[in-house]
């Protein structure tokens, strides 16, 4: 195995022997064979488009899902990608049929085997360092295309399920994938097609956003308690606003709490998951402290989409993945059918009586942030606020992310700070007070919500006659993963500046393409919040 996608990757250069998140090498070499199975329905569906010849929509939500179960997080069930790769190939084969032109040897050929064992050996065979490139910067600008293709593929997969699809997104990810594969294009074309990738996950992002308040409604600022209620509990993990949704409803008047972990918390915010009474609040923080908190849990764990970690021994009893998250040993349940997960619920002794550990704020997504935003602007013009900080990205175990939260509670009380996804739990429950009325600590949502982020910095942009990068906003992030990789060259995509990366640079970035980033961004890597507190305020 070779894997290098996420941050905590082995001595900063890549996981060869076991992945830090818990993967093993059968499931990292079957997780790079399910890429290059992909690769190749990439190559037939372009090959499709240039001879004119439909691709079914079906095909791409399938392409999206596929290549979602190997972002960091999601599947460590070796079993689960057998069935993927044979029907990336079959539908493949389906394209093959109606093209005129033979496709390319290679990805497009490939025949997988016939067992387990046999496609872990030709996974083996196919990683990250069999991409045909000889320019190293180049191979660098390939990784970060496929990272980046992985976080748009999740988020297209979660607007998907809730009905919010748009073709080109799923042609990009064709493209992309098939483009790894090409050697005839320069450093220049390659920076394009990799800042290309921002562009069409802002679509994408855009799509969610539209499919998760088409449905649920635009969040609204709401106070969820951190404490227990006495009684049955399920806890839920993960992004998926449509399997919560479901829970709830097939809960509804069972006696049974339910809480909400990790990414999970904004879900408070949406009218219509909040309107359901038994949908309490929120239990424990950020992913990588699963094995304490899901260990002290007394009911039922529901794990949706990404970032289950390995379960310990004292509760993998107790929880359930569904959709495309998978462990061995887990008992995986079907989106929408949640009866195991409530009959263990049922069974568990719940919490013996009600506790308080306070309450933390969420839900000031763009909606709820524009509707005062006459008030925030009146605020920056009297010198009231300062500056604005948005504090975002993943969490992680790794040493060094207690950086952020020494940043948020040193950020002087004339400035607010924004947050959105994991990477909030260092620091949200902190009582940071208000401005006028305005809280300096702002919950703006999961992480796909960067797209909230964005649109209010472009309303604020046009308010104040100036653009985003001249604006008193400063952006500090933190990153883990695939989907802040997309992010990330989203906000290069926008021609935002002077960004601060950490706790460590990506290592699949050589030099040559990190100098690129300074250079034409002035993207930084974080240092101490004295020190960057100082060089962003002077």
């Amino acid at each position: 195995m070779f894997c290098y996608q996420c941050e905590q990757t082995a001595k900063g250069t890549g996981c060869d022997k076991m992945g830090v998140c818990g993967k093993q090498p059968d499931v990292s070499d079957l997780q790079d064979l399910v890429v290059y199975a992909l690769t190749g329905l990439g190559q037939a569906a372009v090959a499709a488009k240039a001879e004119g010849k439909a691709v079914p929509l079906d095909t791409g939500r399938f392409f999206a899902k596929a290549l979602f179960s190997t972002l960091t997080n999601v599947n460590f069930d070796p079993a689960d990608f057998k069935p993927l790769i044979e029907e990336t190939v079959a539908r493949r084969e389906a394209l093959a049929k109606v093209l005129a032109a033979s496709l390319p040897e290679g990805p497009a050929t490939f025949r997988p085997a016939l067992d387990l064992a046999g496609l872990t050996r030709q996974g083996a065979e196919h990683g990250l360092k069999n991409i045909p490139e000889t320019n190293p910067d180049i191979l660098s600008l390939k990784h970060t295309l496929i990272f980046g293709l992985k976080g748009v593929a999740a988020y297209a997969d979660h607007a998907a399920i809730l009905g919010q699809e748009d073709p080109a997104v799923y042609e990009f990810l064709y493209q992309g994938l098939a483009d790894t594969f090409t050697t005839d294009k320069d450093l220049g074309a390659w920076v394009a097609l990799v800042l290309k990738c921002g562009e069409v996950n802002l679509r994408t992002m855009e799509l969610l956003d539209a499919a998760n308040t088409g449905a649920y409604g635009h969040p609204v600022p709401t106070e969820v308690p951190l404490g227990a209620k006495a009684g049955k509990a399920i806890l839920v993990s993960g992004h998926d606003l449509k399997d919560l949704k479901a829970l709830l409803e097939q809960t509804a008047g069972l006696g049974i709490n339910i809480y909400t972990h990790g990414e999970m918390l904004p879900a408070h915010g949406y009218p219509e998951l909040k309107k359901h009474p038994h949908f309490y609040g929120h239990y424990g923080t950020a992913w990588q402290n699963q094995h304490k908190e899901f260990a002290a849990f007394p009911g039922a764990i529901l794990m949706t989409t990404n970032c289950i970690q390995r379960p310990a021994d004292s509760y993998l009893g107790n929880i359930f993945t569904t959709g495309l998250v998978g462990w061995p040993g887990a008992t995986h349940v079907k989106n929408g059918e949640f009866g195991p997960v409530i009959e263990k619920a049922k069974a568990m002794p719940g919490f013996a009586a009600d506790t308080d550990q306070g309450t933390v704020m969420t839900g000031f997504a763009r909606n709820a942030i524009m509707s005062v935003a006459g008030t925030v602007i009146d605020a920056v013009k009297a010198g009231k606020i300062k500056h604005f900080f948005l504090v975002a990205g993943c969490d992680g175990a790794k040493p060094g992310r207690n950086y952020y939260t020494e940043f948020v509670e040193k950020a002087p009380a004339d400035t607010i700070v924004l947050t959105l996804a994991c990477g909030k739990f260092r620091f949200f429950d902190k009582k940071l007070g208000d401005i006028g009325g305005i809280p300096r600590l702002l919950d703006m949502g999961q992480c796909n919500d960067a797209y909230s982020a964005i649109q209010v910095a472009v309303a604020l942009a046009k308010a104040f006659e100036c653009g985003v990068n001249d604006l008193p906003l400063s952006m500090i992030l933190s990153w883990y993963e695939q989907k802040a990789v997309a992010i990330l060259l989203t906000l290069l995509h926008l021609g935002i500046k002077n960004m601060r990366l950490g706790p460590t640079l990506p290592a699949f970035l050589t030099p040559n393409v990190l100098n690129y980033l300074v250079a034409n961004y002035d993207i930084k890597p974080i240092s101490t919040p004295e020190e960057d507190l100082k060089a962003i305020l002077g």
